[in-house]
């Protein structure tokens, strides 16, 4: 690959990455350029799927994913292919790729992903308290990493709330919100619903109407008008007895005969 190719590649790689969370289709134009320039990166082929995921392009994400797979091996990836089955409306799909998960040898937070997907999946066949058994005994086991296991608490309040638990859903929610020590998720968001309580969008909104209504407060203050105020009249105004001790008087000064007479006397 040439140099100008690389860095074009490398630079839409760049741009996915930064959009992908705040303009998904965006992202995914770019991962696709990205892809057609340099196809057999898997890299390239990592960015493709997941903006396509994010976009809501499944069908893409599928194909990538398994382009992915193919490319670098490993069963990492079996749950985010499972769960591209399910949102294409295939859960019995997800459930027979979940099944080719080797549960022993996989990491936790694998495994722990690949429970939320079949908790979902059996939840769209109709089988919800099989979902939920099989979330509450990962969730009693407490291996894995926080926000894996946060997910986990999250999905299983979600599933509780949909079969009408609201009080054991704010409590799984809760201890989501525990593990989740980033704040990645939107617990509180969640919590505050169930609680009734409505949350502001943005505290600096908050901020901005506080300063408005003090602006609207200092505008309904009227000056005193001026014509209410008189000013007093120039001949009413008497100086400061201090001012007028200091200053010299014409009387106290001596005349010019008076100064001859002392220069003669002097003389």
């Amino acid at each position: 690959m040439s140099k100008d190719r690389s860095e074009r590649v490398a630079a839409h790689i760049w741009a996915a990455g930064q959009l992908v969370d705040v303009d998904p289709e965006l992202a995914f134009e770019h991962a696709e350029t990205a892809r057609q320039l340099a196809p057999r990166l898997p890299i390239v082929r990592e960015a493709a799927a997941e903006t396509a995921y994010a976009a809501g392009k499944y069908d893409v994400a599928l194909r990538e994913y398994r382009a992915i797979r193919r490319m670098s091996g490993g069963d990492e990836l079996i749950p985010v292919l499972a769960d591209c089955e399910r949102a294409l409306g295939r859960p019995r799909d997800a459930l027979e790729t979940l099944a080719e998960l080797d549960t022993r040898q996989s990491p936790p937070a694998v495994v722990i992903e690949a429970v939320i997907v079949e908790a979902g999946a059996r939840d769209d066949l109709g089988q919800r308290e099989e979902g939920l058994r099989l979330l509450k005994r990962v969730a009693q086991q407490e291996v894995g990493p926080a926000f894996a296991r946060a997910r986990l608490f999250y999905a299983y309040a979600d599933l509780l709330l949909a079969d009408g638990r609201e009080a054991a859903a704010r409590e799984a929610f809760v201890r989501a919100s525990e593990l989740d020590r980033s704040g990645e998720l939107d617990t509180s968001d969640r919590i505050a619903l169930l609680d009734g309580v409505t949350l502001p969008e943005s505290f600096d909104d908050d901020e901005e109407d506080q300063w408005d209504g003090e602006a609207r407060e200092d505008d309904e203050v009227e000056a005193p008008e001026s014509d209410d105020v008189e000013a007093p009249e120039s001949d009413d105004v008497e100086a400061p007895e201090s001012a007028a001790a200091a200053a010299p008087s014409h009387e106290d000064e001596p005349s010019a005969d008076e100064e001859g007479l002392a220069s003669e006397e002097d003389r």
